[in-house]
């Protein structure tokens, strides 16, 4: 299980992924600058927080973690943002990362070293 403090940082992660990544597709190519600019703070902001939480979680589970919310929560932006659609088989693999965190979280002893 990840303590507190990890993932205060992984929430922090997540969600500054996502805004880079969001953003990223705003940048057209980054031939506009604002949206370019939340792009590297972005991910520099998530690669920071991301490396705070390696000092109490293993690198194989905070990167799982981190990056199978994010590709969720990314699509989900993604959903509302730009009425992008999922099929059937993209909502299969989103639920079967999610199970995965899961089982990681709960049933790993991994995750709690």
């Amino acid at each position: 299980m990840i303590d507190l403090r990890g993932f205060i940082y992984l929430i922090i992660a997540v969600f500054s992924e996502v805004a880079a990544t969001v953003a990223l597709k705003m940048t057209e190519g980054f031939t506009k600058p604002l949206p370019g600019i939340v792009v590297v703070l972005g991910y520099g902001s998530a690669f920071y927080f991301l490396s705070l939480m390696l000092k109490t979680v293993p690198v194989g589970i905070a990167y799982a973690v981190w990056s199978g919310i994010g590709i969720v929560l990314t699509a989900i932006v993604g959903i509302f943002l730009f009425r992008e659609r999922l099929d059937i088989w993209a909502i299969v693999g989103m639920s079967l990362i999610i199970a995965g965190i899961v089982v990681m979280n709960v049933l790993s002893k991994t995750a709690a070293h």
